[in-house]
């Protein structure tokens, strides 16, 4: 299996792990979809995988069908984006927060209080994102009448570079660039995708203690529980 797979295997993300602020956090996500693409699924290809993203995750339809509905509406003022911040955890673990807001001033002094107290520090943009490697990472059922070598191959054509077998699914890993000529290669093939997101997988990897490792997920816990916090990728091992 490839590097970036066991890697996420090995990482303990709890990203999903208080619904509400899951369901709020998708919320968000809709909304900048609706905004960039327009609120039908079927000509809005971000939207369609944020939708199975939030389906996979529980989130009831009628909450998602809201979402839309409010994000279309003439004269709604929510105007969120994307904000990623880097900095330091303590023991050397660099960590990249991506976040969705509708106010920076309030995300950045959240996540620098979250970090600090932490005996982290906060830095500045690009100062430690070049230590990361950005992928695109879609998962599909696995199916055992197909060819695995063939559909690599295939998928090679549309910037997929690495597939790994678990249990029942198939995760896919290509290029950042690749997102979207692989969600179309796959729907063309009528290939349901049961979650699409972009990765940052780490070049290398920090060991902690026990002890240390614990510490540093507390830190990543408090920072998820944040709202603003869409994703917090780290480099320890």
């Amino acid at each position: 299996m490839g590097r970036a797979f066991e890697f996420r295997k090995a990482r303990k993300l709890k990203r999903w792990g208080q619904m509400s602020k899951t369901f709020t956090k998708f919320g968000r996500q809709i909304s900048m979809a609706v905004k960039s693409g327009g609120p039908d699924p079927d000509n809005n290809s971000l939207l369609r995988v944020i939708i199975q993203n939030a389906k996979a995750a529980n989130m009831p339809k009628d909450n998602i069908e809201r979402a839309i509905k409010k994000a279309a509406e003439k004269g709604n003022s929510d105007a969120f984006k994307d904000m990623v911040y880097e900095g330091y955890a303590p023991y050397g673990i660099a960590l990249v927060v991506e976040t969705t807001t509708d106010n920076s001033t309030r995300t950045v002094a959240n996540v620098r209080s979250i970090i600090r107290k932490a005996g982290g520090s906060l830095g500045t943009t690009g100062s430690n994102e070049f230590l990361f490697e950005r992928k695109s990472m879609f998962k599909i059922p696995f199916d055992a009448g197909r060819d695995m070598e063939e559909f690599e191959l295939e998928l090679i054509d549309f910037g997929g570079d690495e597939i790994d077998v678990d249990g029942d699914e198939v995760i896919i890993y290509g290029e950042f660039s690749s997102f979207g000529s692989i969600q179309k290669y796959l729907e063309a093939q009528e290939i349901t995708i049961l979650s699409a997101e972009f990765d940052r997988i780490p070049h290398d990897t920090k060991e902690l203690t026990p002890e240390q490792q614990e510490e540093i997920e507390n830190l990543i816990g408090k920072l998820e529980e944040d709202d603003d916090v869409q994703n917090v990728f780290h480099n320890m091992g």
